[in-house]
């Protein structure tokens, strides 16, 4: 059998600003054949004469990733966008996943993951550093894993003292989970918990909003929404502009009394 000769490339788009996708990502579009990529997304991409474009819906990300797996296998340059970083909640794991299972030839592939800023790390710098002490990251999609282990996943989070980044927080197929995920951390953390809503940063519809977990609605997120959701030691500091400064000292107890 002929050596497999092509490439597969996963590139993270950033949140959103043209300014936030890293030099390497621009080259490694650059010198693709072909993009594969929910449409939105390569929407986001410049175009270039001569490459070809395969856009696809949002759920179909097994079948996006065998369809670029097989393109690359017959020796083309791949590139498969992803929002963010590909390899949270995105596109990198669904191309391993693939590629797994897929014929043994595959594994030959020169296969590469750029990296991209994802979202928590943009909703975070734009009100200050909420994620300056352990953090995690949860999506509350359960399209792919049941609801109640994410509900264990929470008071775990909770009850370990993490901040908790949320994705996927909401649909309109599931519209009731994110107020659900409030309940269930208000039982844990304290009323006046920072919470940050971050929607579509660094677009024009960018959206940041900062308050409690004690008021915290759904209402607040769409699944364009990234939420932090800060720990026992997350403060919120106001100042004279109007805005928060909202962080989580690298010091557990750095203010206790």
């Amino acid at each position: 059998m002929d050596p497999v000769s092509g490439k597969l490339t996963v590139i993270g788009l950033g949140p959103g600003s043209a300014g936030q996708i890293t030099p390497e990502a621009s080259d490694a579009l650059q010198a693709a054949d072909v993009i594969f990529g929910y449409g939105p997304y390569l929407d986001r991409v410049p175009e270039r004469a001569g490459q070809r474009r395969q856009a696809s819906d949002n759920r179909e990300e097994i079948d996006r990733a065998t369809r670029a797996l097989m393109a690359a296998a017959q020796g083309a340059s791949v590139a498969v966008v992803s929002g963010g970083d590909p390899g949270v909640f995105a596109m990198a794991a669904a191309i391993c996943e693939a590629l797994e299972r897929g014929p043994g030839a595959w594994r030959e592939l020169d296969l590469a993951i750029v990296p991209g800023i994802t979202s928590m790390l943009a909703v975070a710098a734009r009100v200050g550093a909420p994620l300056g002490h352990d953090f995690c990251a949860l999506s509350l999609s359960d399209n792919l894993k049941p609801w109640s282990l994410i509900e264990r996943r929470l008071r775990a989070a909770a009850g370990a003292g993490f901040v908790i980044a949320l994705y996927n927080p909401i649909s309109r197929a599931r519209p009731w989970q994110l107020d659900r995920a409030f309940e269930i951390l208000r039982a844990q953390l304290p009323a006046g918990t920072p919470v940050v809503c971050g929607r579509a940063v660094g677009r024009i519809d960018e959206r940041i909003r900062v308050t409690t977990l004690k008021v915290a609605d759904g209402s607040d997120a769409d699944m364009a929404t990234c939420i932090i959701i800060g720990s026992s030691e997350t403060r919120l500091v106001e100042r004279p502009n109007g805005t928060a400064l909202v962080y989580t000292p690298r010091s557990v107890g750095a203010f206790s009394t």
